[in-house]
């Protein structure tokens, strides 16, 4: 096989058409938010209009989360949901990571309710490595910015 012929395993499988990709990533948009988006509108002062919920345990919780976020362990959404959250406005959840699917079940079970949802990518992981503010059980904390993940002393990573 001359090395003309030979498809590198990139475009083994074609790109899609332009308008099938806009919409799969519309669509992508419409499911995600990513964690320097959700820490921009929740700084940017008055009501972000949505409301960051943290489907993690108490243990979890306790150990940091994101200052503001509503506390409901995925598995007490069905019974605690009505309680907390107010139909009318979209719920941005999270768990641990890129790693975990917490938020992903949580946002599923928010759904089946009539929420609006969507999944923070990156979950707390990635608000920790992206140097935002984070509570804990002793208080606010912040930690260094972790270069892999977010520009150093840049305000934002312009994407």
């Amino acid at each position: 096989m001359s090395s003309s012929t030979v498809v590198n395993p990139v475009l083994r499988v074609a790109p899609a058409a332009p308008s099938a990709a806009a919409a799969h990533f519309r669509a992508s948009l419409a499911f995600h938010a990513d964690v320097s988006d959700v820490a921009g509108a929740l700084a940017g002062g008055g009501d972000p209009g949505f409301v960051v919920l943290d489907s993690r345990s108490t243990e979890s919780w306790d150990q940091g989360h994101v200052p503001g976020a509503v506390h409901l362990p995925t598995a007490l959404i069905p019974e605690q949901a009505e309680g907390l959250l107010d139909k009318s406005v979209p719920v941005v959840t999270y768990c641990w990571g890129p790693g975990c699917n917490g938020a992903t079940r949580a946002a599923l079970a928010l759904a089946e309710l009539g929420y609006q949802v969507k999944e923070m990518l990156g979950g707390f992981e990635y608000w920790v490595r992206e140097g935002f503010e984070f509570e804990t059980w002793e208080g606010s904390e912040r930690g260094a910015v972790d270069s892999l993940t977010a520009p150093v002393g840049a305000g934002d990573c312009g994407c």
